[in-house]
């Protein structure tokens, strides 16, 4: 499996520079609406409801694959050398559950404050975390003979979907 998609340095360090950006944009932006508006989300009850109980679950899921990874756990998409392919645990579901979590955590984020524009960063943040994992999972055929099977069996992002 190859990629297209470029490196981004070594270790992959201009995706994680990105995904940075974003999630700043995406905290900032609720911060902002927040304030502006003086209270959490004008969109009702249930949308803040809904919005922290996709914090909640988002950042449950991102802190499982943190620990599934434990001491092969890098920011960087390129994997550190020697380090497992990982199959258990919430990689059972999804192949990138950290990412799946930010991505939830982001769009929680943005309904509980009440904010359109990191709901939108959030849509953005999908699209870059899904292109990094694209380009990781290039990296990671290449040193894991078995993962064309892994990525048969287990979605990527969302489970059951994509």
């Amino acid at each position: 499996m190859s990629s297209r998609l470029p490196g981004l340095g070594p270790r992959g360090e201009g995706w994680v520079a990105a995904q940075l950006v974003l999630l700043s944009l995406i905290a900032v932006a609720g911060l902002r609406d927040l304030v502006g508006h003086g209270s959490w989300t004008p969109w009702g009850q249930a949308v803040s409801v809904v919005g922290t109980l996709a914090i909640v679950v988002g950042g449950g899921l991102a802190a499982r694959g943190i620990w599934d990874l434990r001491s092969s756990l890098s920011p960087f998409p390129r994997p550190t050398a020697g380090a497992p392919l990982v199959e258990s645990g919430a990689y059972r579901l999804i192949r990138h559950p950290i990412y799946s979590g930010l991505v939830l955590g982001a769009i929680g984020w943005g309904l509980v404050t009440g904010s359109i524009l990191a709901i939108g960063v959030a849509g953005l943040l999908f699209l870059l975390l899904a292109a990094k994992s694209h380009r990781e999972e290039a990296w990671l055929a290449a040193i894991h003979p078995e993962y064309g099977a892994y990525q048969r069996r287990a979605k990527r992002l969302i489970p059951w979907i994509y």
